[in-house]
């Protein structure tokens, strides 16, 4: 099963939404705003990847944050301030998340896409 999590409004879960349909994949979309974040749903995520590489510290939200939470994401992120701050925002998440199996892929790149995909590519045509 292949999961994308993201907001509907954003462009890059845009361009991923687009380049699964086009491509045939079958898909469950997550829109965090309408849907909402669960800590099972984060711990997933952070099961499988880095809050470095997680969090979007370019975000609106980022620098919305106050400065005592930046600081403690700033540098050698603090994890437990790192996961509540994402379960309350979580646009502070990079989007799209998209898991296919036990993959994880952070924001939208076509090659590890296609690379991801490719049985399912070659299967479909």
């Amino acid at each position: 099963m292949t999961l994308l999590y993201g907001i509907n409004n954003c462009d890059t879960v845009k361009k991923a939404i687009k380049w699964l349909n086009n491509n045939n994949i079958s898909y469950q979309f997550h829109d965090f705003k309408k849907q909402g974040l669960s800590e099972t749903i984060l711990k997933g995520f952070e099961h499988k990847g880095d809050w470095e590489l997680l969090l979007n510290k370019r975000s609106t939200t980022f620098r919305n944050l106050s400065d005592e939470i930046k600081a403690h994401l700033a540098e050698g992120i603090d994890s437990e301030v790192a996961f509540k701050a994402a379960l309350a925002q979580p646009t502070l998440l990079k989007r799209p998340i998209l898991i296919h199996n036990e993959t994880l892929l952070l924001g939208f790149k076509e090659a590890q896409y296609r690379e991801v995909f490719s049985a399912e590519i070659d299967e479909n045509n």
